[in-house]
């Protein structure tokens, strides 16, 4: 599946929330690593990268079962501008997540991986299993204009609106990666702190060019798993922006844009970054239970395409495209015929797919939610 590579300028992205995530990026010439490659059976799922630290766990195995689909799902659909994946598998299946088991590459068609506006859909019987396949692909994709189209323009997994949003705002940073940051370490002209239009000397930055761009950076809170009180991330506060004036060890950067004063210490972000918005909504290959540990706006109660952080990722069997399912903790409430207590059942409310992941952390938009979401709800595998 396609990347989709763009520069953000006059906003304060971070680097560390993109989403490039290992398994998930892709060669437009030769299709995408993390999607099917056969073109008469559906893939078999990839096994994740498992932390050597960590013990093996069991995979799931799935009952040979039909497929649900969607009620009333039709036996043809056009793409529409604006579909994504997820709405496309929506309106096929019951559960998006199957989308993997049940998709054919049909052969005939280049780049079968991709789906563009006015493809045409269609329920298929192969080897006497329903089958969704490309029957017809648009004329804009088979005419010579489509050879010089940027692949892009494919239908996408999930809305670039919403992950755009999560780049310009997104404040969390995963342990590791926070502590391998480029830092400030002094300011031109002997200033202890610097602001819009001083130059700093940062080190770290021997790979980059002149004229990177880059978010600037407080480390602040920790973020805190609340299964084991171990620190797996970072919340950090928005400095400004600046560009790279002259290479070295440390380099020279202009400070182009500040919210507040940079000083000793403050890290630097890439704002250039390659997106991979193209992949398959799929189940879990390993039992995940996990929590909502924060949201990256900073809001209490979660809502669809909000972007949450949970306290599992790749050392746990989790990878990019997988599905969880969001779950309330049921209240303990007093038994006022036996005069205990008893726990109420945690209720499902919404449901998150995964695009970046961590060794110990993951971000994920919430694709679904029957009502307000929060932190320290329940992640686990789609039932």
């Amino acid at each position: 599946m396609p990347v989709n590579k763009f520069r953000l300028n006059g906003s304060f992205s971070l680097l560390a929330l993109t989403l490039l995530a290992a398994g998930c990026s892709s060669n437009p010439s030769n299709g995408d690593a993390a999607v099917p490659a056969a073109a008469s059976a559906p893939a078999p799922r990839q096994e994740p990268v498992m932390s050597k630290a960590e013990p093996s766990k069991p995979a799931i195995v799935r009952v040979s079962e039909p497929v649900p689909l969607a009620p009333g799902a039709p036996d043809e659909y056009v793409v529409q501008v604006g579909d994504t994946l997820w709405d496309i598998a929506s309106t096929f299946l019951k559960d998006p997540w199957f989308w993997p088991e049940i998709w054919y590459i049909n052969p005939k068609i280049a780049n079968p991986h991709l789906i563009y506006p006015g493809d045409v859909l269609g329920m298929v019987t192969i080897d006497g299993e329903p089958r969704i396949t490309n029957i017809r692909a648009s004329t804009y994709r088979m005419s010579p204009q489509a050879r010089v189209t940027p692949l892009d323009e494919a239908v996408t997994s999930i809305p670039f609106e919403a992950i755009s949003a999560f780049l310009s705002d997104g404040l969390v940073l995963e342990r590791r990666q926070a502590e391998r940051l480029p830092y400030l370490v002094g300011t031109r002209g002997d200033h202890m702190i610097a602001a819009a239009g001083n130059e700093v000397y940062v080190r770290g930055l021997n790979d980059d060019v002149a004229g990177t761009r880059y978010s600037i950076i407080e480390i602040g809170d920790k973020l805190v798993d609340p299964d084991n009180n171990r620190t797996i991330g970072y919340k950090a506060i928005q400095i400004g922006e600046g560009t790279m004036r002259r290479r070295g060890d440390p380099a020279t950067v202009a400070l182009t844009q500040t919210i507040r004063e940079a000083k000793h210490g403050d890290r630097f972000i890439s704002t250039e970054q390659d997106v991979p918005l193209n992949f398959y909504p799929k189940a879990p290959a390993r039992e995940i239970d996990g929590r909502i540990i924060s949201v990256v706006d900073g809001v209490t109660q979660i809502g669809q395409y909000q972007v949450v952080v949970i306290n599992r990722g790749a050392s746990d069997g989790l990878a990019v495209g997988d599905v969880l399912s969001v779950y309330q903790a049921g209240e303990r409430v007093r038994d006022y015929v036996s005069g205990g207590s008893v726990r109420l059942p945690d209720e499902e409310a919404g449901t998150v797919m995964m695009f970046k992941i961590y060794d110990d952390i993951a971000f994920g938009l919430v694709m679904e939610a029957t009502q307000a979401l929060h932190t320290l709800d329940f992640v686990r595998n789609p039932i």
